[in-house]
């Protein structure tokens, strides 16, 4: 039986991707970071429509958890949980700096290390550091926890990827070219690692700081957390 997976993320704008047994049929992207309730269900339809595929025959939804702003990030894991409900799919869930660090990965065979920082607006960036991993489901292994706060040089020639490159160079000299968030690779790493039984869970990481402080560096762990309406991005 094939495996037929619709990934959505809505961590920086609104991407999906149709992907049967690792080959992507259909995607669309629309990058407006302010109207994702607006294009998510549009774009899953074209999806399904570009490729011929129903909705009843998926066998799995994958949605990126984030790092994101609430109102955004909310949205996608919203409508794949509600597109799961409808038809009885498993759906699992992401981080979608995982998937920024798959496609880094891909683009450079020779590349062993890469980090990944996105822009988390209030002059800050959503950062993790991830290696390649061929023996982990997905070919890559994060190090550490996913951090929020200003962008500071990387110490040493690391490699990086994400939006903050382009928001803030003079903070990562070293820029793996022609990267983009992939959602065919959200769906591949979201297979692999629930058929190795690995978690997959739906727990968002939205934008709001834990109320912890001294952290090396000033790098705070981002909390998976249901921010107040006050929490929101301003």
């Amino acid at each position: 039986m094939s495996d037929v997976i619709l990934a959505l993320d809505t961590s920086s704008g609104t991407r999906t991707a149709l992907v049967r047994d690792g080959r992507v049929l259909a995607t669309r992207t629309q990058l407006d970071a302010r109207a994702h309730a607006e294009h998510a269900t549009p774009l899953v339809a074209e999806v399904l429509t570009e490729a011929g595929i129903a909705v009843g025959d998926l066998t799995g939804i994958v949605v990126g958890t984030g790092p994101a702003p609430f109102t955004g990030l909310r949205v996608g894991l919203a409508t794949a949980q509600l597109l799961a409900l409808a038809v009885d799919l498993p759906v699992w869930g992401v981080p979608s700096l995982d998937a920024w660090a798959a496609g880094a990965f891909a683009a450079d065979p020779g590349l062993e290390e890469v980090l990944v920082a996105t822009d988390a607006r209030r002059r800050e960036v959503y950062e993790a550091r991830y290696v390649r991993d061929p023996g982990a489901p997905g070919g890559l292994r994060r190090v550490g926890d996913f951090a929020v706060h200003r962008p500071d040089p990387v110490a040493g020639p690391v490699p990086a990827v994400g939006t903050g490159t382009t928001l803030y160079p003079e903070a990562y000299p070293v820029v793996v070219a022609a990267v983009d968030l992939d959602p065919g690779r959200l769906a591949d790493i979201g297979l692999a690692r629930a058929r190795a039984g690995e978690p997959v869970p739906l727990t968002p990481l939205y934008l709001r700081r834990p109320d912890v402080h001294g952290v090396p560096g000033g790098r705070e762990p981002l909390a998976p957390t249901t921010p107040t309406p006050a929490a929101e991005e301003r």
